[in-house]
C-alpha cells in the first residue's frame, strides 16, 4: 500500500468517525488544571502566583475565570503543583 493509498484511507476513517459511521480507535481527554483552586490552597495572591510562573496577572484571571485554559508547559507546570503543591515553592524561589 502506498502513502497516498494509506492517507487517502485513514482520511475516509475521519469522515466515518464524524458522520457517526465509525467509532475512534481511542479517545484522549485531558483535564485542566483548576487555577483558582490551586492558587486558593496554596494561600497566595494572584501577583504572587502570576510571578512565579513568569506570566501576568491578566493571564492568572483569565485561567481562574475560564475565559482561556492554560497550555504547554504551564498546563504541565499546574499539573504538577496540582499534585505535588511543594513544588510551587521550589518555583516561587527562582
Amino acid at each position: 500500500m502506498s502513502i497516498f493509498d494509506e492517507l487517502q484511507t485513514s482520511l475516509q476513517e475521519a469522515v466515518d468517525i464524524k458522520h457517526g459511521k465509525a467509532q475512534p480507535a481511542r479517545v484522549t481527554h485531558h483535564e485542566v488544571a483548576d487555577v483558582k483552586a490551586i492558587r486558593a490552597s496554596l494561600q497566595i495572591s494572584q501577583i504572587e502566583f502570576a510571578h512565579a510562573m513568569g506570566t501576568s496577572v491578566d493571564t492568572i484571571k483569565s485561567w481562574e475565570t475560564k475565559r482561556r485554559n492554560p497550555t504547554g508547559l504551564a498546563a504541565k507546570v499546574l499539573a504538577t503543583i496540582q499534585d505535588n503543591p511543594a513544588f510551587f515553592n521550589e518555583l516561587a524561589a527562582h
